[in-house]
């Protein structure tokens, strides 16, 4: 049944007392807005309403949540809190005596809010109070980039992988329970009883290459007899999916020599499992130097007001420019606004991309994103003259040579310029422009090329330069959400993942919202309680 906060303050209201929580801090701005910050009837489609024993509040449940993820801390703590950290009890309106409850209380909550749908409540009323409040405009630029996040699952060696990944199949396929073992061959039961009932690691001298390699070949063929085994239960989706796992796990990490036998490949496959506790992370490469496990946080923030509109949990692999119009798409439904410009790093500047951004619904985006920058800028691609009209392409010595039919990519003609061997050896730029030892320099174009061009000419003006200065307030505010601990992933699962990304974000934006009616003189509480949340459209189900 729905619990509801009472309007009556307690004797030992820890506001009504003299207390040292000073009234400019975050949690002497939040007192004076608590009791409309959130709201019970808010989240009423949570509860029974009319049976049941009174849950706790779900006004200040949020209220909990929210300084959870600003403070970066653990269930238990966060009711340690509760109990005994005056600024919490300032900040919701608690009596100094007040028990707290059990920290499951919290974990039950944060359940009801993804079974509903609900999991975005919090920041959404915020974004909706901002553009309420005339600090988030109808049309916005928006500051976009990705941060490495840290993933809640123990990162496995691929020995561990394969014992742990056949373990689950099995499992998962129902063989823990004796009756299903019944009538099985004893080689069979042998194996289920190895990895099901025991689940050892193997007791080998981990040091020595030989015993190694033969506990590999056993882990192999061991894997590939419980994927022959659950086969038989392929119509059940969850045994395919751990089969699928573990497939993918023998396809990444093995390799076969010339005897046949398996051994570790070399380097790493693109897009390798690394965890079964938290099969979707992956290795990452925020740049050469900096390797992480785990996923990246895509954060989106209007330029005007330095709110965050979007944040999301994306992969650590792959290419980052792939999920921008997706987000885009969120801020423009979520918060009812048009986006005319995004400004990004070289991330999101690929020439599909800014095709795509030329080409978005009514009005094109406005893509601002610089090109990489070619070690050799005399003898690089961007020194040639591609005319893509006359299909020639000039050198930068003023050779000029026409171009022949490629193929096609992405639907749009590709060319490729070759110019004659003799012409390159005679040029004063030869050893440094040609690498191959047969034909001249061969220069090739992309679907794109349009694009790049223009972007490559773009990047010189000075617009350009002061429209890119805009982008470091996005790295900021970043580092405010690392600082409210979006670094380090606390649960297993995307949708969790997703809930503490957007109740991190939500902290960070009533911190925003607190300077911004300071500073605009807004009465912040009269937009909570004249703008209360309601569910945006594309979240009905």
């Amino acid at each position: 049944m729905l619990g509801r906060r009472s309007l009556q303050r307690s004797l030992f209201d820890a506001n009504g007392l003299p207390h040292r929580v000073s009234s400019d801090s975050f949690y002497g701005r939040m007192a004076a807005v608590s009791d409309v910050l959130f709201r019970d009837e808010d989240l009423k489609d949570l509860y029974c309403l009319d049976n049941g024993r009174p849950s706790l509040p779900p006004s200040l449940m949020s209220g909990v949540l929210l300084l959870q993820f600003y403070d970066d801390v653990s269930d238990e703590e966060a009711v340690e809190r509760l109990q005994f950290d005056l600024r919490w009890k300032v900040a919701l309106h608690l009596p100094l005596d007040y028990a707290g409850f059990d920290p499951s209380s919290l974990t039950y909550f944060r359940r009801r809010l993804l079974k509903h749908g609900r999991e975005r409540y919090a920041f959404d009323r915020l974004v909706t109070v901002g553009r309420a409040a005339g600090f988030i405009p109808d049309t916005v630029t928006l500051l976009i980039d990705t941060t490495p996040v840290k993933g809640a699952g123990a990162v496995q060696d691929t020995y561990t992988l394969l014992r742990k990944g056949i373990r689950k199949l099995l499992r998962t396929a129902g063989y823990h329970i004796a009756a299903k073992r019944q009538g099985l061959a004893p080689q069979v039961r042998k194996l289920i009883e190895r990895y099901v009932d025991q689940d050892r690691k193997a007791n080998i001298n981990w040091s020595s290459p030989q015993e190694r390699a033969a506990q590999l070949k056993v882990l192999v063929q061991d894997a590939e007899a419980a994927l022959e085994l659950a086969a038989a239960d392929n119509d059940n989706a969850d045994v395919r999916s751990v089969g699928w796992l573990l497939t993918k796990i023998l396809g990444d990490d093995i390799v076969s020599d010339e005897r046949g036998a398996p051994q570790l490949g070399h380097g790493t496959a693109p897009d390798r499992v690394i965890s079964l506790t938290e099969p979707e992370m992956r290795h990452g490469h925020k740049s050469k130097a900096r390797r992480f496990d785990g996923f990246k946080a895509l954060t989106s923030t209007d330029q005007s007001s330095e709110m965050i509109l979007d944040i999301s949990d994306i992969p650590a692999a792959g290419s980052e420019g792939v999920h921008l119009l997706p987000a885009v798409e969120r801020v423009e439904t979520q918060a009812e606004i048009q986006v005319e410009r995004v400004i990004g790093d070289g991330a999101f500047g690929s020439g599909a991309l800014r095709a795509a951004c030329a080409a978005y619904k009514e009005s094109a985006i406005d893509l601002v994103s610089p090109l990489a920058q070619p070690r050799d800028a005399e003898v690089a691609k961007s020194a040639f003259q591609l005319n893509l009209d006359t299909c020639t392409a000039l050198c930068p010595q003023g050779h000029l040579v026409a171009g022949r039919y490629a193929g096609k990519e992405d639907g749009q003609q590709t060319f490729r310029f070759t110019f004659p061997r003799a012409v390159c050896e005679a040029c004063p730029l030869f050893a440094r422009c040609v690498r191959s030892k047969k034909r001249g320099r061969t220069v090739s174009t992309t679907a794109h090329e349009a694009y790049l061009q223009a972007a490559r000419a773009r990047q010189q003006t000075e617009a350009f330069k002061l429209l890119y200065r805009l982008r470091p307030a996005i790295e900021r505010k970043q580092a405010e959400l690392v600082q409210n601990g979006l670094r380090s992933t606390r649960y297993l699962g995307r949708r969790k993942r997703q809930l503490q990304r957007l109740w991190t974000g939500a902290g960070v934006n009533l911190r925003r919202l607190f300077g911004l009616a300071e500073a605009k003189g807004v009465d912040l509480r009269a937009a909570l309680t004249d703008h209360p949340w309601q569910l945006a459209p594309a979240l009905v189900t």
